[in-house]
């Protein structure tokens, strides 16, 4: 069941990489996102501009219902702030793995997809658990569906498909 896929957009050319089980199944016992990368473009991400030019990598229907913009606008976020450094500040903080150059969103959609490189899989599974303190956070700290408290913690939650609006 192995399918290639090719990349090319304007951070890739000619990457390529294999896809070997079904989509959205078979992930680590230890990593269980709750929202798929679909549920998170409607879920009003990344202020809208993410992944615009590199659709055809991805499931039409990913983008179908996606809050997208041109640029950057933290309106199209669901709880209207800007949780996000830009790529240039991810790449001066931290190394980014040259096969996900829009780092952990990318990792995940492909992962998603059923790319598997165990050693990037095992890093971006250990930093998305990192954030789990700030779950717990808006948990102890925020009356149920009370959006108005923590945006900036629960935009980040949604980035890493934990779906804060639920807390």
């Amino acid at each position: 069941m192995k399918k290639k896929v090719l990349v090319n957009d304007k951070m890739q050319k000619l990457y390529e990489y294999y896809l070997v089980e079904e989509m959205g199944k078979n992930f680590r016992e230890d990593f269980i996102p709750q929202l798929s990368p679909k549920e998170m473009l409607e879920a009003w991400v990344f202020g809208g501009k993410y992944m615009n030019d590199c659709k055809n990598e991805f499931p039409s229907e990913w983008f179908k219902n996606a809050k997208l913009s041109d640029k950057k606008d933290a309106k199209i976020n669901f709880f209207w702030i800007n949780a996000s450094l830009s790529l240039k500040e991810w790449t001066e903080k931290w190394r980014i793995y040259p096969d996900d150059p829009r780092w952990r969103f990318q990792w995940y959609c492909r992962y998603y997809m059923w790319r598997r490189i165990e050693d990037e899989d095992n890093r971006q599974i250990k930093r998305r658990r990192a954030i789990k303190r700030h779950w717990m956070a808006v948990k102890n700290n925020c009356y149920p569906m009370d959006w108005e408290c923590r945006k900036k913690q629960r935009q980040a939650l949604l980035h890493r498909a934990y779906d804060s609006r639920k807390l």
